[in-house]
């Protein structure tokens, strides 16, 4: 069985910084901006350790807004 990598995409403008994803994931992929917001005014999750991502999608599926989407890609051993 081949290993899984992980991307993925946030939509900022969508995001209302609850961290409910930042909490699930299981490899601190994501983080709330700290000193940027969205054009709604509030701080939104960003990628801050893109190559650690398992492609899980635990972070997808807690976030109540819909704002964040998973891609896995199969890595050649």
């Amino acid at each position: 069985m081949g290993k899984f990598k992980g991307a993925i995409v946030v939509n900022t403008d969508r995001c209302k910084g609850c961290s409910l994803c930042v909490e699930a994931c299981p490899k601190d992929v994501i983080a709330l901006a700290r000193k940027k917001v969205n054009v709604h005014g509030y701080p939104f999750v960003e990628v801050v350790n893109p190559e650690d991502c398992i492609g899980c999608a635990s972070c997808g599926i807690v976030c109540p807004d819909g704002c964040i989407t998973v891609y896995k890609k199969k890595m050649e051993e």
